[in-house]
């Protein structure tokens, strides 16, 4: 079976955090979250990165990161163009922000032959997430549906300590197939529950332990026409909006309701940390730290 290519979503900019998060050191060497990310797919089994980044910054991520990366694994560089869209489209004079998710993934469809996952790069996934990951990809094979899956996480570990956040929660059809991702915002702790705002000012409790998408997925290439029917049909719709971006889960979320694909949700008891504000960064240097003394991560990263 062909081992599994890892996308890497590197393009976008925090701008809760207020710059380049996915440049940010975390390590005791300097190493950031997505080097950590990548070095877990790679002895999980993944064998080819491909970072989706923009122009502008791409010599600069690739002294700092990609550098290491190139050494051990097949590796390229997708650059997400505003201009790179389905035949017959073209981006509206003025547009500055990226399309989105779908677009990120879509970017990357002439560099992957076989399965795939898809990755933030600003989110730490955990050792056995990646493992159980790519022993899914491995067997992973469309029939009458495509044969997608993602990795969940619990609402109660993805949360930061430093402000609201949102969050992408599942709901699992009795057999443990993702029927649906529900987007909440500013999702935080009150008064020791889990809350987020509802569409009238209101605020609603949330279960601590619902199954939480992260943006973790795992793919057949399938997903690249489908996308590119759904990036269509966005341009045409909303493409002068200069905010409105395709995201994937919501492309997801269409075939699921259309019943072209089913999911397989893998649950992971991993700890997840992310860097959602600047006040998350000392956090997960501390989480690092603590990993790298449990002997989980040598202390240099890339020896």
């Amino acid at each position: 079976m062909t081992a599994p290519a890892l996308i890497v979503m590197a393009a976008g900019i925090g701008q809760r955090f207020g710059g380049m998060k996915q440049m940010e050191p975390v390590g005791p060497h300097g190493e950031t979250v997505l080097e950590y990310a990548v070095f877990d797919s790679l002895r999980a089994g993944f064998e080819k990165v491909l970072f989706v980044v923009r122009a502008d910054m791409e010599a600069e991520f690739r002294t700092r990161i990609g550098v290491h990366i190139e050494a051990r694994a097949d590796t390229a560089y997708v650059r997400q163009s505003l201009d790179d869209l389905p035949s017959g489209l073209a981006a509206p004079a003025g547009r500055t922000k990226p399309w989105g998710t779908a677009h990120a993934v879509w970017c990357c469809r002439s560099f992957v032959n076989g399965n795939f996952a898809v990755i933030n790069a600003d989110d730490y996934y955990g050792i056995a997430s990646f493992r159980i990951l790519a022993d899914r990809l491995r067997q992973a094979k469309d029939g009458r549906m495509y044969d997608y899956c993602m990795v969940g996480y619990r609402l109660r570990n993805v949360l930061s300590p430093h402000g609201a956040v949102r969050r992408g929660i599942c709901s699992l059809s009795p057999d443990g197939y993702l029927t649906c991702v529900t987007e909440h915002t500013a999702v935080r702790v009150v008064g020791g529950k889990i809350v987020c705002e509802t569409g009238d000012g209101g605020q609603r409790t949330l279960d601590p332990e619902a199954m939480v998408s992260m943006n973790c997925w795992g793919f057949t290439p399938s997903l690249f026409g489908e996308l590119e029917c759904a990036l269509f049909d966005f341009v045409r719709a909303r493409g002068r909006d200069p905010q409105a971006e395709c995201f994937l889960p919501t492309v997801v979320n269409d075939l699921l309701r259309e019943g072209k694909a089913r999911v397989s949700v893998l649950p992971t008891h991993d700890p997840w940390f992310g860097v959602t504000y600047r006040e998350d960064l000392e956090t997960f240097r501390r989480a690092i730290a603590e990993l790298v003394r449990a002997g989980m991560y040598p202390e240099r990263l890339w020896g």
